[in-house]
């Protein structure tokens, strides 16, 4: 995102409780960005290009653009905004600044993984990912990986910590919804997204941890750049995290999206359920921590089945479709959607919930072949970039 810091962070040492704290107090509340990840594809072969420092040029240092940790990916960043539509639309505009950059150099795809690509690719010089290169190596060389990033400000330290560890039990409903990776190495995986699963060959992936307090964060963050393993807050890369510089909460779950509307439909999902969390806090309704093991269970069926699976009630262990949950989860959301403006965005997330992203690059591979799909995705890009509602 293209947030400034509320508070400037030693970057020396890990922040304090204290010091979280305050980051956390500061944002406007519900507020929302978004941080989409785009692979670049060779314009004849559709392989992966590594082509992103030269995409970034042309883009002039455009601060909406940063590069990613393979050369072959960019990000498209928005700042905080008022609410999802005006955050499409900012995500619409950069696709179409993005397309109009790469030129004969690339063409730009939003999807969670690649269909037939190489598993390894070629990495940043960015002094950034120095560390994560030099210490990963050939694993870093296999994270070709694209996710959607939602940010949204809860307001208020003690509310925030209380909605990430209740918003923990939902990432697996976000990850089925959103599963948009189900090719690898040119044919079906049996997965509906298997970003998951390249993602794990790296520490700190998936469900996180629940904190019970802000000491509890910060000693976690204390003991990883003791370690030498989390040498600075941002390789805390869960799939849903309290930034801390922005003092939001950050979902990382959503595999990016092929088009601007469906991205919309789940930011809308994500920001409404981070709102009607905060808002059971404020009533004082007990807002559950799920154990993580539990919620593996149902993230896992996520990542195998997507909508077409079924997930277990975190204490009952009854299961019903993913369907069943993902309906009732919008149906409840509603009230707070509209509240916040983004009513006909989480509308839109029940045409996800029957046919996601999985599904359809599915049908599109039985049709085209991966190949095919390949260039489909491309063609997808900018689809609805134009769209009233969209750019408007």
């Amino acid at each position: 995102m293209s947030h400034r810091p509320p508070a400037a962070l030693a970057p020396s040492a890990p922040p304090t409780a204290e010091e979280l704290r305050a980051v956390f107090e500061r944002p406007q509340p519900f507020t929302v960005g978004l941080e989409e990840e785009v692979l670049l594809l060779d314009p004849a072969s559709l392989e992966l290009v590594p082509n992103a420092p030269v995409v970034l040029a042309a883009l002039s240092g455009d601060r909406r653009f940063k590069p990613e940790l393979p050369t072959s990916q960019l990000e498209i960043l928005t700042p905080p905004l008022a609410d999802v539509r005006t955050a499409a639309r900012e995500i619409a505009a950069g696709r179409r600044a993005l397309a109009a950059a790469a030129e004969d150099a690339a063409r730009p795809v939003a999807t969670g993984y690649h269909p037939f690509s190489a598993r390894e690719g070629e990495l940043s010089s960015d002094p950034r990912y120095a560390e994560i290169v030099e210490e990963y190596g050939p694993v870093a060389r296999t994270q070709l990986v694209s996710s959607l990033q939602v940010h949204v400000a809860v307001g208020g330290a003690e509310r925030s910590l209380a909605v990430y560890n209740s918003l923990r039990s939902y990432l697996p409903e976000l990850a089925a919804l959103a599963a948009n990776a189900p090719f690898r190495d040119g044919r079906d995986s049996g997965l509906a997204s298997v970003r998951p699963k390249v993602s794990e060959a790296l520490p700190r992936q998936g469900v996180p941890p629940a904190l019970a307090s802000w000491e509890d964060f910060a000693d976690a963050l204390a003991w990883g750049a003791a370690a030498g393993t989390v040498s600075e807050p941002r390789l805390w890369w869960w799939e849903l995290r309290p930034h801390s510089t922005f003092g939001t909460l950050e979902l990382r779950v959503p595999d990016t999206q092929t088009t601007v509307a469906e991205a919309a439909a789940v930011a809308a999902v994500a920001h409404a359920l981070v709102a009607w969390l905060a808002e059971r806090y404020d009533a004082r309704d007990p807002l559950p921590v799920h154990p993580r093991w539990r919620i593996e269970e149902n993230r896992w069926s996520a990542s195998r089945h997507g909508v077409d699976g079924t997930l277990a009630d975190l204490q009952t262990g009854e299961r019903r479709t993913t369907r069943e949950r993902l309906h009732g989860l919008v149906d409840v959301l509603a009230p707070t959607a509209a509240r916040l403006g983004c009513a006909a965005e989480l509308a839109d997330a029940r045409s996800l919930v029957e046919v996601n992203g999985a599904i359809r690059q599915r049908k599109v591979a039985a049709e085209a072949g991966v190949h095919g799909l390949a260039g489909w995705l491309a063609d997808c890009f900018l689809a609805g970039c134009c769209a009233v509602g969209v750019t408007g």
